[in-house]
């Protein structure tokens, strides 16, 4: 199972991929990591598509990470006497703290939060923004608004805030109760949704304590705004363009998913990049070419994964769209100005001992045509800076750690098998040639280079790099 590409593949799962036999044509067509999506995913049914996950893991011999999507605060307006309205534009519309059922002019809004943030001028987005209102005046428990692009408005549509900051952390109570399920099923990847500040993840990180890694989703414009901040203190974020093309100028944001997976190089970040990639194959077993050209896009720029939503979840061609993904992605990579570009998206090394022995050993690599680059890993971050480099030659990272072998499964270019630590320099040069022929990456006659932190087993201490010879009975010598 081991890949032919280096971007990973994240596969949503739902209704159409719930059994064990389509999760393992997920997995065979190219799914690196599955997300779960708590929006709709009870804690039983949590519990019961890892166990199908973990079982297919065992029977294909292969790591499969499993990210828990939290839903995050879901605003919403209250219901409509008729159910619906229409607005027209230049109207008045109100949004208040009444119960009672809407009108044509107002509706009751379930979250005095909102109506205390909101200033005079700020906008509000309804239904995923086809209907937009202006503040005009606030106080009283009510907003009054103009209607700026009017349609309609039916019960429950969602509201989106571009212009104002909530008081309320990104953690609601149900998110905290799904965090607490997903961290008992040994969930892999956590991800917040509708990240707003920093202190949003350093909620999270103190439940999480290190048993599962905390991905940002980057959704709205206040946590671009605070965009660094935010991804020193994650372990990896997430591009979500489906929010941030209603909350932004949607023109503005293939700029941002540029700027946002260079920043990911920089601090050495896992990027994953989501939403409406393959989006008509929800109904259509192959895609348009403006959205083959959206993956690409992604690849070339050095996304870490690419994320499949209802083409997997809810979809027709759940397998089809994995493969087809796996071969866009594969064509990429293989097109003759990939390398190139790859190149020259480098950001400068961190001034110290890891991150230049990291830089070092790419370029020994490349320059000696090494087979392959083999990191000893703890914690992973060995292997996320060799892949922060972006090498031409493969990676294979080897850990006593199954939660980071599975952790790794978001990570570029990483394959990553579970092994024990060595006991001393010799038998780490043994065990690493040996598993890089096993995996098919070096043969006989083959040199690597070997990446580790020594002593042996201390996370983030990578300050050792060998080179060794793959010897005829697998093993090696330096």
């Amino acid at each position: 199972m081991r890949r032919l590409r280096r971007v990973k593949i994240l596969a949503t799962l739902g209704p159409a991929s719930n059994s064990e036999k389509v999760i393992e044509g997920l997995a065979r067509a190219g799914a690196d990591i599955f997300r779960i999506n708590m929006s709709h995913a009870s804690h039983d049914l949590l519990k019961e598509t890892v166990t199908k996950i973990r079982n297919v893991e065992k029977l294909l011999s292969h790591p499969i990470g499993i990210l828990v999507d939290l839903q995050g605060p879901k605003l919403r307006v209250g219901k409509f006497a008729e159910g619906a309205v229409q607005l027209a534009a230049g109207g008045k519309f109100t949004l208040d703290s009444s119960d009672a059922p809407g009108t044509q002019d107002r509706v009751y809004l379930p979250h005095p939060e909102i109506i205390e943030s909101v200033s005079v001028g700020d906008r509000l987005l309804l239904d995923d923004g086809k209907l937009q209102l202006k503040a005009t005046r606030v106080g009283g428990g009510a907003i009054e608004t103009e209607i700026i692009y009017g349609g309609k408005l039916s019960d429950k549509k969602g509201v989106s805030l571009p212009d104002t900051l909530l008081p309320v952390g990104a953690l609601t109570d149900k998110d905290h109760a799904d965090l607490l399920a997903a961290l008992a099923v040994e969930a892999d990847w956590i991800a917040l949704s509708f990240v707003q500040r920093p202190e949003d993840i350093i909620d999270v990180r103190k439940i999480v304590q290190g048993r599962a890694g905390v991905m940002a989703k980057i959704e709205k414009p206040q946590a671009v705004e605070r965009l660094e901040e935010i991804i020193k203190l994650c372990d990896a974020f997430m591009i979500a363009r489906g929010d941030l093309g209603v909350e932004m100028p949607i023109e503005q944001v293939p700029g941002l998913q540029k700027r946002m997976i260079r920043i990911a190089r920089r601090f050495g970040k896992p990027v994953v990049v989501a939403t409406q990639m393959l989006e008509s194959m929800i109904s259509s077993p192959v895609p348009t070419r403006a959205e083959v050209s959206d993956v690409s896009i992604a690849v070339f720029e050095g996304a870490d994964a690419i994320m499949l939503s209802a083409e997997s979840a809810s979809g027709q061609y759940p397998i089809e769209a994995v493969a087809m993904m796996n071969k866009v992605a594969m064509s990429v990579e293989s097109d003759v100005n990939y390398r190139g570009i790859i190149r020259a998206q480098a950001a400068e090394p961190e001034a110290t001992a890891a991150d230049a022995i990291s830089a070092a050993t790419r370029q020994v690599a490349e320059t000696l045509d090494l087979a392959a680059i083999v990191t000893y890993t703890s914690s992973g971050s060995t292997a996320i800076r060799a892949a922060r480099e972006r090498p031409s030659k493969p990676i294979l990272a080897l850990s006593p750690n199954s939660r980071t072998v599975r952790r790794l499964s978001v990570v570029w270019g990483v394959h990553c098998v579970y092994s024990e630590d060595a006991v001393n320099l010799d038998d780490m040069v043994d065990r690493a040639c040996i598993i890089a022929y096993q995996e098919g990456l070096a043969r006989p006659g083959d040199r690597i280079a070997i990446t580790a932190g020594i002593p042996l087993g201390t996370p983030g201490a990578t300050n050792m790099l060998r080179i060794a010879f793959v010897r005829q009975d697998g093993a090696g010598s330096s």
